[in-house]
């Protein structure tokens, strides 16, 4: 065996020790010179114990596995307490959590810093009972737990929502005289946040003498996931009184707060405020940015900070092509499911239903089967809810028949999934089937919620199934213990109103529970406009102006009302209510489908290249629906002009 010189081999010993303390390179001279300093510089245990010490910190599971053969074969191992020790931890700060447990129980002599790294490993790695059993075993063998054990006691019972568990843990921490440590008081926060227990964690937080900014991150989310987003921005604020410099997780959570508010105005103040601070703008902080704005219905702003980030991912696509297809941007939505597709973006569920969703407000049926083969080569079609949204797809683009096909196949059917196809039913005017749904799924044990109740209420009222629609609001309330909300109060004053019924109508408006919304007073309006009642019309349109409404229907409604009666005076003062409110009609806007592609037509557009020949076709379409006996109705035509003028107004 050929041995180093003197001076190279101690050279070699302080470079490994140098080593050892690095991030990067620390093992590098241990991989490429194991042979020289195996044959001729055995490690000793405390270089051993360096080189585990700089593994660990840098989480180098596979050359400290390497290191672990080496100390085996080397025989530095045997009855080496330390470095047992410091392989254990090693092995369970990577999550190891089986090589830890064998390395641990073969210590006989357990040291607290030992019990801690288990505890912790067990909690970090996705094993909480296993934490909570370890610490038992801990004070049972004698061993004080201290500021390092608890927080990851504390986690574990979290996570387990074991709030008894936490209680104890919590008590013992205040009789140790742990509680004023901030890494276990923050610990403690984010327990009682995960309970759900506000009121505790909020007592906590004020009884902190040192606060850090992972305490206000804590108790700011806590108040979010526990749908009191107001307070958590109220928090925020306090936060930034307070000095403390916000990072990108308190930016995260205020966002959502504003994004579960609404909050438009904040939302924009808190985007300015990130500008100035310099925090880094990761995709995170950016989707919550969109996530705000698309919220707040503010797409402009959202699609130009998505057109801005630097790396655009599949949850910042989603966010933007969701919000453009809930607030009526349905084609806007496909085309940028079309450029996200042709950029290589991977597609998940979300893409799926928020683009499924768009198909079936254009009732683009061919693009929807088209989406459905797709989702059918990804073995995706028969997944609940990629199910559902191709129930509702088909429903809207007027196919019952394929959504009644797809909810016959699916293999797992849920309460969306019903309440999918009684909503196909009635969107077709098949009541009586919608009805007769309804109770199949209460037959099967499924328990309806408040959105099949609004599917089937809206399906009575569009059938005039007025019996079988008061029996289901009576149910929901009394059988099934759910108190109405202003959606199912507005589709039973629709279905009385449309049944004639308006003085019935009216009186449940009063009795209402909830205060009434737009919504209900405009219902009550259309059902005075089809059975000529102005009075009531006067006395719901006057209720809906001072809930100050947000679209032109109101007014329209009021103002066809008074032109039926010839009254163009009050025609002209309705009209003139709308421009003071800032309120115009939007033009009409119709979509079709040809060859895959969408067209969109306005009012008078003729910019299509092919209007001419289309217009023609209107009028054809025009002469055959009158001579099948269709006769328009005028009277909602503001002019006082001639009945043919009136029918080209129209």
């Amino acid at each position: 065996m050929r041995l180093l010189p003197a001076r190279r081999a101690l050279k070699l010993q302080a470079r490994i020790l140098f080593l050892s303390r690095l991030t990067s390179f620390q093992f590098h001279i241990f991989c490429t010179q194991s042979t020289e300093i195996s044959s001729a510089v055995p490690l000793t245990s405390l270089q051993c114990g360096h080189l585990f010490q700089s593994l660990t910190n840098s989480r180098s599971y596979r050359k400290g596995q390497q290191l672990h053969t080496f100390m085996l074969i080397s025989g530095v191992l045997i009855d080496n307490t330390y470095l047992a020790t410091k392989l254990s931890a090693f092995y369970a700060i990577c999550g190891k959590m089986e090589e830890a447990r064998v390395i641990f129980n073969g210590i006989m002599l357990k040291s607290s810093f030992l019990w801690n790294m288990m505890i912790r490993g067990f909690s970090c790695s996705g094993f909480p009972l296993n934490a909570l059993f370890m610490y038992r075993q801990m004070l049972g063998f004698g061993k004080k737990a201290d500021n390092f054990t608890y927080p990851f006691v504390l986690m574990a019972s979290g996570d387990l929502l074991l709030d008894d568990v936490g209680k104890r843990i919590h008590c013992e921490v205040i009789v140790n005289g742990y509680e004023a440590d901030v890494y276990v008081s923050n610990s403690l926060l984010a327990m009682y946040s995960k309970f759900g227990d506000m009121e505790t964690a909020q007592k906590v937080f004020d009884r902190m003498l040192v606060r850090d900014i992972t305490s206000w991150n804590t108790i700011i989310s806590g108040y979010v996931y526990d749908a009191h987003p107001e307070k958590g921005l109220s928090i925020f604020v306090d936060m930034i009184l307070d000095g403390f410099r916000c990072d990108q997780v308190s930016f995260l959570g205020v966002l959502s707060a504003c994004s579960d508010l609404g909050a438009f105005s904040q939302g924009k103040e808190i985007h300015a405020y990130v500008l100035r601070t310099g925090v880094e703008f990761s995709s995170f902080l950016s989707n919550a940015l969109i996530d705000v704005y698309v919220k707040s219905n503010f797409l402009a702003g959202a699609k130009r900070l998505h057109e801005m980030m630097y790396m655009r991912d599949t949850i910042s696509w989603n966010t933007v092509i969701f919000g453009c297809a809930r607030y009526g941007y349905a084609l806007e939505s496909l085309h940028l499911f079309h450029q996200m597709n042709y950029e290589g973006i991977s597609l998940d569920f979300a893409t799926f239903l928020a683009v499924l969703g768009a198909c079936g407000q254009l009732a683009a049926l061919h693009l929807g089967k088209n989406l459905h083969a797709h989702l059918s080569k990804l073995g995706l079609d028969h997944e609940v809810f990629i199910g559902t949204a191709l129930i509702d797809m088909y429903a809207k683009c007027g196919s019952l028949a394929h959504s009644c096909q797809i909810f016959d196949e699916m293999p797992t059917k849920n309460l969306i999934s019903w309440s999918a196809m009684v909503s196909a039913y009635g969107l077709h005017g098949r009541g009586e089937e919608a009805v007769d749904f309804f109770n199949q799924m209460k037959k099967k044990g499924i328990k309806p919620d408040k959105v099949t109740f609004t599917s089937v209420l809206s399906a009575c009222s569009h059938a005039g199934l007025v019996d079988s629609g008061k029996e289901i609001f009576l149910q929901m309330q009394h059988r099934h213990a759910i108190t109405p909300s202003v959606k199912q109060y507005s589709c039973m004053v629709d279905l009385l109103g449309r049944a004639g019924h308006l003085d019935e109508a009216y009186k449940l408006i009063l009795d209402m529970e909830v205060i009434p919304n737009v919504d209900v007073w405009a219902a009550l309006l259309a059902a005075c406009q089809i059975h000529h009642n102005v009075e009531m019309a006067e006395i719901a349109a006057q209720h809906a102006f001072n809930v100050r409404p947000q679209g032109f229907g109101v007014y329209i409604s009021l103002s066809n009302i008074y032109a039926k009666e010839k009254r163009w005076d009050d025609v002209k003062r309705v009209r003139a209510l709308a421009r003071r409110d800032g309120l115009r009609k939007p033009p009409g806007c119709s979509y079709f489908e040809l060859d895959l592609e969408i067209h969109r037509f306005l009012v008078g557009d003729k910019s299509h290249p092919q209007s001419n020949a289309m217009h023609a076709k209107l009028v054809e379409l025009k002469r055959m629906v009158k001579e099948a006996g269709y006769i328009p109705e005028t009277s909602s035509v503001f002019y006082e002009v001639e009945v043919e003028l009136k029918e080209k107004i129209l």
